[in-house]
C-alpha cells in the first residue's frame, strides 16, 4: 500500500482513505462475521496429510490487494500467452514433436515421463486445447515484478474461494466498492461453462456438461459442488456414470442422460 518513503501509492489511495475513516472495531467485527458466515455456508477446505484432518476456513483478508488496471492488463496478456504456449507444447509432443526434434527439450524428459500418454499420439482435440482450465501460480517479488511459481494444468482448484471472497467483501463493505471501479468476477462460471461446451464433439448440438467429483471427502468438494451449481450442471461421481452404445451416460432422477463433456475434478495419479 505504501512506497518506501511511506507515501500511499496512487492506486491504494481510495482504500487508504476508507481505512482511515473506518473504526478498527468495525473491521474486526466484520472479520468475525465473515468467519461465522463461512462456517454456516460450509466454505471450507481440508489439507492432505494433516493428521488432525480438520476442515479449515478459506483464507480471507479484509484488506484487499489492489492491482491497477494497467498492471492487470499486462498480467492478463502474459497469462493468455503462457496458456496458449502450454497448449501448443502439448499438441506438439503428441503430433509432430518439433520441439523435441529441435532439441529445445530433451526427448527423454517427455517420452519417458509417467504422465506421457502414448494413447494420445495423433489424437486431434477440439480447438487443439489440452488444458481448458489452468491455474497459474504467481508471486510478486521485491523487485515489484510477477513471477510464475508453477503451472497447474491437471485439476487446479481455488477459484470458488476467490468468488466467495469477493461476494463476502461486497456484503460486508458495500461502501468500499461503491467508491471504486472494481473489475467484476461473478461471470466466471458462465465463462467456464462456455469453455467446457466448446470442447464437446462437433456432433453435439446442445452439449451436456457434468462435473466429476471423487465425493464429499475430497479437500475441494465445496468447489466441485459450487461450480456445478453455478453452471447449472450435474455433479456426479464415478458410480453415477456408465457407457451405453459407445456413449457416456449419467444416472439422473429423470433416467439416463447422455454426457458430452466431463469436467474432471478427480486428482491425477
Amino acid at each position: 500500500m505504501r512506497a518506501a518513503n511511506g507515501e500511499v501509492r496512487a492506486h491504494f489511495r481510495a482504500l487508504a482513505d476508507w481505512l482511515a475513516e473506518t473504526p478498527a472495531d468495525r473491521v474486526a467485527e466484520k472479520r468475525r462475521e465473515a468467519d461465522l458466515l463461512f462456517h454456516r455456508v460450509g466454505i471450507t477446505f481440508a489439507v492432505y496429510g494433516d493428521e488432525a484432518g480438520a476442515e479449515r476456513l478459506i483464507p480471507f483478508d479484509t484488506i484487499p490487494r489492489v492491482i491497477p488496471r494497467a498492471e492487470w492488463n499486462k498480467l492478463a496478456a502474459g497469462l493468455v500467452q503462457r496458456v496458449s504456449a502450454l497448449n501448443r507444447f502439448l499438441h506438439d509432443i503428441y503430433h509432430g514433436q518439433e520441439i523435441l526434434k529441435a532439441g529445445v527439450i530433451p526427448a527423454e524428459q517427455v517420452l519417458t515421463n509417467e504422465a506421457y500418454q502414448v494413447a494420445m499420439l495423433g489424437l486431434d482435440l477440439p480447438n487443439q486445447v489440452y488444458s481448458h482450465i489452468a491455474g497459474i501460480d504467481l508471486v510478486r517479488n521485491e523487485d515489484a515484478k510477477y513471477y510464475v511459481l508453477e503451472d497447474n494444468l491437471r485439476t487446479p482448484s481455488g477459484v470458488s474461494y476467490m468468488l466467495e471472497n469477493r461476494k463476502m467483501m461486497m456484503r460486508l463493505f458495500p461502501e468500499l466498492f461503491a467508491r471504486q471501479h472494481v473489475h467484476p468476477v461473478e461471470h466466471y462460471p458462465g465463462l467456464l461453462l462456455e469453455t467446457l461446451r466448446a470442447s464437446a464433439p462437433p456432433q453435439a448440438r446442445d452439449p451436456v456438461v457434468a462435473v466429476l467429483t471423487p465425493g464429499q471427502h475430497n479437500s475441494a468438494y465445496f468447489e466441485h459442488a459450487f461450480l456445478a451449481q453455478q453452471m447449472g450442471v450435474e455433479l456426479v461421481e464415478g458410480m453415477d456414470l456408465f457407457v451405453k452404445d459407445s456413449y457416456l451416460h449419467m444416472r439422473t432422477t429423470g433416467g439416463p442422460q447422455r454426457v458430452d463433456v466431463i469436467y474432471r475434478r478427480v486428482d491425477w495419479t
